[in-house]
């Protein structure tokens, strides 16, 4: 973990990273705030992921929660902070969602359902937004661990909301789209990153922390924590690419105009490339890397690889919005980075400093 990110200076990257993103206003201002809402999808995403882990842990034990709960938790110390950061957005809706401007077709569209055009009015989205919020909030506190029937309930209700919000902000972006695989796909999308970044963190920070427990007489070697923190990882690539194939091959056999047009300006442009780098990013890559033990066994390269992991979240989440909004500019592949930078790096940088203040004096692995 570099050092840096532990000091003020890694708010000092992420003002600068915002000045960098600052003149998409003027260049690409479509571009601007669909890589804005990308990026803040990103970052919410990843810090309720880690909360899902530090739920199941609650709920099963083991000690691959402790070492993970290590970061989970003050990552989601910065959720209210990120909450906050959604209200730019109200400044250019009107690019963004179909239903607020962008689309004239749609918001002229007289047979339209009544329920449909009372759901889609600004003041409804925003009442939604406040209860989504609310919501997770709620479930960022600590109390959600306490007790298994907390940390149970809390996964009903992430499910229920992240799968409302997965329908307002990422499936209403395509007019007339709709899948029921969504919610579900973007949920295990994020789990999987947040995993990762928490994982990268505490093996970065704390890779001397959890040592392998001594053999004992009659009882087989105790695998070391890394170990159950890359198996965990693998089940979690493995369920994101399940379900995002599944979505994509029942769509693909009932090639229906009102399906396919989710998938028409990301595979008839330039999104097709990401889409492609996507199942090596996401899935071939870390695939075959977590199904060796040796990796497993290393903090340090399970950091690394979990790292990759989080890039590959990151285009995920530009794959779900941007191509949605503006699929043909260029913009966005200076936009998304320079954003999520400055949004996500102070929630990052708090929670290194976090596990600084519980880890003072954690000793370093001996290199040979």
């Amino acid at each position: 973990m570099p050092a840096w990110l532990r000091t003020p200076a890694a708010d000092m990257v992420a003002a600068l990273a915002l000045a960098v993103a600052l003149p998409g206003l003027w260049v690409a201002p479509t571009l601007f705030f669909a890589s804005w809402l990308a990026a803040w999808w990103f970052w919410v995403g990843m810090v309720l992921g880690a909360l899902v882990s530090a739920w199941i842990h609650a709920l099963s034990g083991g000690r691959w929660g402790v070492a993970m709960g290590l970061a989970a938790l003050p990552l989601a110390r910065g959720l209210p902070w990120l909450l906050l950061l959604f209200l730019p957005l109200a400044a250019g809706m009107a690019r963004v969602f179909p239903w607020a401007g962008r689309d004239p077709a749609w918001t002229h569209d007289i047979d339209q359902p009544a329920l449909q055009l009372a759901w889609s009015t600004p003041a409804a989205f925003w009442t939604r937004m406040l209860v989504y919020a609310v919501a997770w909030w709620l479930l960022a506190r600590p109390a959600t661990l306490a007790r298994k029937g907390r940390a149970a309930a809390a996964l009903i209700v992430h499910l229920l909301v992240g799968t409302a919000a997965a329908i307002d902000l990422v499936m209403t972006l395509v007019p007339g789209w709709y899948s029921t695989a969504t919610g579900f796909v973007v949920l295990a999308g994020g789990a999987l990153g947040g995993l990762a970044l928490a994982t990268a963190l505490v093996a970065w920070r704390a890779p001397g922390r959890f040592p392998t427990p001594p053999m004992r007489p009659a009882r087989p070697r105790v695998p070391p924590v890394w170990r159950d923190l890359g198996n965990l990882l693998l089940a979690w690539v493995m369920l994101w690419a399940y379900v995002a194939f599944l979505e994509f091959l029942i769509i693909w056999a009932e090639d229906l105009p009102r399906e396919i047009a989710w998938y028409v300006p990301r595979l008839n442009s330039g999104w097709a490339f990401v889409g492609a780098g996507l199942i090596a990013l996401q899935f071939g890559v870390p695939l075959v890397a977590l199904l060796m033990r040796a990796l497993k066994d290393d903090p340090r390269r399970l950091a690394w690889l979990a790292l990759w992991l989080v890039l590959g979240q990151l285009a995920n989440s530009a794959w779900l919005i941007v191509p949605s909004v503006e699929p043909h500019g260029w913009a966005a592949w200076w936009l998304l980075p320079s954003l999520a930078v400055a949004m996500g790096l102070p929630v990052v940088a708090r929670a290194a400093r976090a596990l600084d203040a519980v880890l003072p004096a954690t000793p370093e692995p001996a290199h040979a």
